[in-house]
């Protein structure tokens, strides 16, 4: 594995830890809870893309510091949390970090996952599936541990950029330009989320015709 993986590695790591964190706080967990949900959410897309790999035991328990760093985020972020005056204001910049972290550690996590399919017989699709697993995998454990529907089920363009991500990445490294691949997956998941985010962008949803149209109705 490349520096760059292990780079990309350590950036999913911390910010799906913040990511995790912030769900188990908004949830008025306990400190213990807002650690578990900050490691299920940094570890959980990992475990599961090392288990498809093969790779026993998964990445996450040989070194101390797989479950150390989501565990020492977990403690930062609740000690930076109990220093807030939540006002409006607060609340808007919260649900900005939550969403910039979220989609930073999907992008980070959708490189390091489709760089350990790339290489092998099966091109594109391996690393791109291995690049979907890992980036929503630790989000859904995070989602049905907080007792609420995932969020690669309920916002559209999620998945969807992760699998955009890791097949700009295979294409970028199949043409023979590897040094860039990662960073071009990493950006393609970036700026497609943040579009999402900004423009509200969705897939289409199939819905009845009367349904549409009560729907079109309303402000």
């Amino acid at each position: 594995m490349t520096f760059s993986w292990f780079m990309f590695e350590f950036i999913g790591t911390i910010a799906f830890a913040v990511s995790g964190s912030m769900v188990g706080l908004s949830r008025r967990m306990d400190i213990f809870g807002v650690a578990v949900l900050s490691i299920l959410t940094a570890v959980g897309g990992g475990i599961l893309r090392d288990i498809l790999m093969g790779v026993t035991p998964p990445l996450a328990f040989r070194t101390p510091s797989g479950l150390l760093l989501p565990i020492v985020t977990a403690l930062i972020v609740s000690g930076l949390y109990v220093k807030l005056k939540v006002t409006k204001k607060e609340k808007i910049w919260l649900g900005h970090i939550y969403n910039i972290s979220d989609t930073i550690g999907l992008a980070a996590f959708t490189v390091t996952g489709a760089m350990m399919g790339l290489g092998g017989d099966i091109a594109y699709i391996l690393p791109a599936t291995l690049g979907v697993s890992t980036g929503i995998g630790g989000g859904i454990l995070r989602d049905l541990m907080a007792q609420r529907v995932p969020v690669v089920l309920r916002m559209d363009v999620y998945a969807i950029a992760s699998l955009a991500g890791g097949l700009a990445l295979c294409a970028v490294w199949y043409a023979g330009y590897k040094e860039f691949a990662s960073w071009v997956g990493f950006s393609v998941v970036l700026l497609l989320r943040f579009g999402a985010i900004h423009f509200g962008w969705q897939l289409y949803h199939p819905r009845p015709e009367g349904i549409r149209k009560r729907s079109s109705g309303k402000c």
